[in-house]
């Protein structure tokens, strides 16, 4: 049985989501940390829950989301995790940092990339990765059969879905991610967002505007 906790993090008020279970390991997603207060934040976390960092997992690399992706995967000694062709976007990171004014360490790179359909694994949790690009080149989610629950970025909000005017966004291949790869599942499944609440596919099939549309 997994447990997630969200931290909202840095001036886009991000959600960072740590994920752990009964074997004491965690990864941590969309780490959004961007100054030590934050970072502390995440450190009693981990420590008081007695936690070994499996991971970092970006479910895109938007500026906002990998803020902490240095500093967690240094402290902690874990390796970090994106789709592959993310790459352009954390590697322009600092470039776009300086953009917005912000100050940001630039990324380590990914010791391995995330294969949509193929499982992620630690302790005793497992995620199908669903690609899921629209927001960004190649933002996949996150999905716990098990547990019905999903981890998925800035795709699907609730009453919302993730902006599409970004370089590499597309409001037509945004919708269709959540038409094929989200709303397919189950309307008890819960979606654990980049930003804002949580919410449910069953709530976002029935009510999201932009899926009324469609």
């Amino acid at each position: 049985m997994s447990t997630v906790t969200c931290f909202t993090f840095n001036p886009f008020q991000e959600n960072t989501y740590i994920v752990q279970d009964s074997s004491l390991q965690c990864i941590v997603i969309d780490p959004g940390c961007i100054d030590s207060e934050e970072q502390g934040r995440l450190d009693e976390f981990i420590s008081q829950n007695r936690l070994t960092v499996h991971s970092v997992l970006n479910t895109h690399c938007h500026v906002d989301h990998v803020f902490g992706n240095r500093y967690i995967c240094e402290k902690y000694n874990c390796e970090l995790l994106i789709h592959k062709d993310e790459m352009p976007l954390l590697k322009a990171f600092p470039q776009i940092c300086q953009m917005y004014g912000l100050r940001g360490e630039e990324s380590p790179e990914p010791s391995a990339y995330l294969i949509p359909g193929k499982d992620f694994t630690f302790g005793e949790t497992s995620f199908e990765v669903r690609f899921t690009p629209g927001h960004s080149p190649a933002s996949i989610c996150l999905v716990n059969h098990a547990e019905k629950y999903v981890i998925a970025g800035d795709v699907l909000f609730q009453g919302s879905i993730g902006r599409t005017d970004l370089p590499g966004g597309n409001y037509h291949t945004l919708i269709e991610s959540i038409e094929t790869q989200l709303m397919t599942l189950d309307e008890d499944y819960l979606v654990y967002s980049g930003h804002g609440p949580s919410t449910s596919i069953g709530a976002e099939r029935a009510r999201n505007p932009f899926l009324q549309e469609n």
